[in-house]
């Protein structure tokens, strides 16, 4: 970076104010992309060390399945009502309790004697996630203008995808290395050291915001944002794994009915004067729905694809899971050389930027097809290269540009809300992704399928993921045309 953004958060609306005395932008930045990083890197790094924690707490698969998905379910139900309460109590504040909550139960997950107490201390530890995560985007969508904001939403597309990224390879170096004997429980802990420094610095690195009228919460829609939540993403974890029993097929209609009810409410509450949490003027702003939509595509496809590739690796090919991680370098290496440049790359192609990185994603994605067609569970390692290291390209030119491009039109009195929406679609379609590529590549490999099925059960994911990555080329490159038009 050419130079450290300001990090001066000024009142939500009207004119921004000088930086509060003791304020360091440097040290702003590094706090909040010390808990991105770390809130991203959770999601990932968990999945390398589910083997070792069931054979160390002697649990069955079911409660070790409820370590990710509670975690999950948690973080997906918290997030619209934590940024109300960002705009509510002070961005900063929730940042810091947030903060300090995912350092604690960190370290209770690290320190859990049994199952029971592993997954209680992720539910919690989700809930912090949510608490802390919507925060950062507003601090960078209110703090930044121009450029600088480009360059922060540079280093937070960066971050996120070095924790998705290399998730799982740190999580298998964590576990190899066996600090101080720890085994799979230095995957939590190391949040600790690096969460306390990150909370000393709060005072000194970020200023206060909250939107310029504090609002009230709206504890009924609060309560029906968060059931239709639980309703949608509950089947979408356990399904899969249980069967699909009845309740999971059922849930997905009570969801409807509680979203049905929530917009009503919303509405009713919005038009009486009151304070919705999630404000229906939000969707009114056009540059908002489909930034929105976008969202929804892109984050559909990513956390399926890591997994579907993990298992052809880890089943398919029988890589330890140190090794399958480092195949995951090929994509990181890519997605370093255009996130580190992301500002630069979308100052030159400007509203081009997502359309083209989806496409470049879209043939890295062909590209690995055809490797993986080719050479089955039996040809050499680098021939998966050349697809990953494009995807990677991509991805780079993805994440960060297409989160600012949702968060773009929002005026400053909604973006807590906003970014609550944002981080919310990234959590849902997250799962929904996994649940709906998960049927097509299970239902390829079949029950009992030996690993000569894996490669073709990938193949016809990767033909999904294309049609995803395509369509968000679509969609965007629609959202850059009228873009253009209008200017």
């Amino acid at each position: 970076m050419a130079s450290a953004p300001s990090i001066a958060v000024s009142q939500a609306a009207g004119p921004r104010t000088p930086p509060e005395s003791g304020e360091r932008p440097v040290l702003g930045l590094l706090v909040l992309m010390a808990a991105t990083f770390m809130a991203a890197l959770d999601i990932f790094i968990v999945n390398v060390a589910i083997p070792a924690i069931q054979g160390d707490l002697h649990t069955g698969s079911a409660s070790v399945q409820w370590v990710v998905a509670g975690f999950g379910l948690a973080v997906a139900t918290g997030l619209i009502t934590a940024g109300r309460l960002g705009d509510m109590f002070g961005r900063r504040r929730m940042f810091t309790l947030g903060l300090a909550l995912f350092t604690v139960t960190s370290a209770a997950c690290g320190c859990a004697p049994g199952a029971g107490t592993l997954v209680a201390a992720r539910v919690l530890q989700g809930l912090s996630t949510a608490l802390m995560s919507p925060q950062v985007l507003a601090v960078l969508q209110t703090a930044y203008t121009g450029r600088a904001q480009a360059r922060a939403f540079s280093v937070y597309g960066l971050v996120m995808g070095i924790g998705a990224v290399f998730g799982q390879l740190i999580g298998g170096l964590l576990i190899r290395a066996d600090l101080l004997g720890l085994g799979w429980r230095a995957c939590f802990l190391i949040n600790v050291p690096v969460g306390a420094v990150a909370l000393a610095l709060v005072p000194r690195a970020l200023a206060e915001s909250r939107a310029p009228r504090r609002p009230r919460l709206d504890n009924t829609g609060v309560l029906l944002s968060s059931a239709a939540t639980v309703a949608l993403v509950l089947p979408l974890i356990q399904g899969r794994s249980l069967g699909w029993p009845l309740w999971t097929w059922l849930c997905p209609v009570g969801a409807a009915v509680l979203a049905a009810g929530f917009v009503v409410h919303q509405s009713r509450l919005g038009a009486a004067g009151g304070d919705p949490v999630l404000n229906p003027a939000l969707f009114r702003h056009r540059g908002f729905r489909p930034g929105a939509l976008a969202q929804v595509v892109f984050w559909t496809g990513q956390a399926s694809f890591f997994l579907v590739l993990a298992l052809y690796l880890q089943a398919g090919r029988g890589l330890a899971a140190l090794t399958s991680g480092a195949v995951f370098l090929s994509i990181g290496i890519g997605y370093l050389i255009t996130s580190t440049a992301a500002h630069r790359i979308a100052a030159r192609l400007g509203s081009r930027t997502v359309p083209v990185g989806a496409l470049l994603m879209a043939a890295g994605l062909g590209l690995l097809w055809a490797a993986v067609h080719a050479s089955g569970t039996t040809g050499s390692l680098w021939e998966l290269t050349p697809g990953l290291f494009a995807d990677g390209v991509g991805m780079g030119m993805v994440i960060a540009p297409l989160t600012r491009t949702a968060l773009a039109p929002v005026p400053p009195h909604l973006v807590g809300a906003a970014s609550g929406v944002v981080t919310t679609i990234q959590q849902i379609c997250g799962a929904l992704g996994v649940a709906l590529i998960g049927i097509v590549f299970y239902g390829a490999v079949g029950d009992g399928g030996g690993p000569a099925r894996y490669p073709h059960a990938l193949g016809l994911s990767l033909l999904c993921l294309i049609g995803l990555e395509v369509t968000l080329a679509a969609l965007t490159g629609a959202m850059a045309v009228a873009e253009r038009r209008e200017g």
